[in-house]
C-alpha cells in the first residue's frame, strides 16, 4: 500500500449539498436560506449568543459575586501520597512537582493529614494542617514551613508626584516655578 493509494472508508465522507442548481433540485432559487435578511446574504456569520437583536440570555440573566483576581492556588498534598518515600528523605516544593504530585504553575503547598504515614521525612512546605504536621513529627520526621510567596512588586510603590513636589521645595525658587 503506497499513500496515493490511501482512502477514506466506505460512507465516511459524503459529497458536498449542489445547493442553487435549478427549481427541480428542490434547493434552487435562495439555496435553502429563504427570502431576505442578513443570514441570506453570503459572508454571514452570527457572533456567539447573538438573539438576532433581542437581549441575550448572558445579559438578561443577574450577575453575582465576583473573581477575586490576587487569590493564590494551593496544591494539598495528602500524607499517604509521601508514604512509600524512603525515610530520611527531604519534602521539598520542588521535590513534589517533580513527581507530578502537585500541578504546575502552583506555588503554594499545604501538606494535609490523611491515610496512613509511619515515615521519618523532612517535609518542606509553605503551610501544614494541625494533625498533618503531629503526626510528622510522631514519626519521627521534621516539619519546615517556607516564607509565604507574596504577589505583586517587592518595593512598596513610589509616590513620583510627591517625591517631584518635594525635589522643587528643596530647590531655590522651586515653588515659584
Amino acid at each position: 500500500m503506497r499513500l496515493h493509494d490511501l482512502k477514506p472508508a466506505a460512507g465516511a465522507r459524503s459529497a458536498p449539498k449542489r445547493v442553487g442548481r435549478g427549481m427541480g433540485s428542490g434547493l434552487g432559487k435562495t439555496s435553502g436560506r429563504g427570502e431576505k435578511g442578513q443570514k441570506s446574504r453570503s459572508g454571514y456569520s452570527s457572533k456567539r449568543g447573538f438573539e438576532g437583536g433581542q437581549m441575550p440570555l448572558y445579559r438578561r440573566i443577574p450577575k453575582r459575586g465576583f473573581t477575586n483576581v490576587l487569590r493564590e492556588p494551593v496544591a494539598a498534598v495528602r500524607l499517604d501520597r509521601l508514604a512509600d518515600v524512603p525515610a530520611g528523605t527531604e519534602v521539598t516544593p520542588e521535590w513534589l512537582a517533580g513527581r507530578h504530585l502537585v500541578p504546575r504553575g502552583v506555588k503554594t503547598i499545604k501538606i494535609l493529614s490523611g491515610g496512613e504515614f509511619a515515615v521519618a521525612l523532612t517535609v518542606r512546605a509553605h503551610r501544614f494542617s494541625r494533625v498533618a504536621a503531629e503526626r510528622i513529627v510522631a514519626a519521627g520526621g521534621r516539619t519546615d514551613v517556607l516564607p509565604a510567596r507574596r504577589r505583586g512588586p517587592a518595593q512598596p510603590k513610589v509616590d513620583r508626584r510627591a517625591q517631584r513636589r518635594a525635589q522643587k521645595r528643596a530647590t531655590p525658587g522651586g515653588e515659584n516655578r
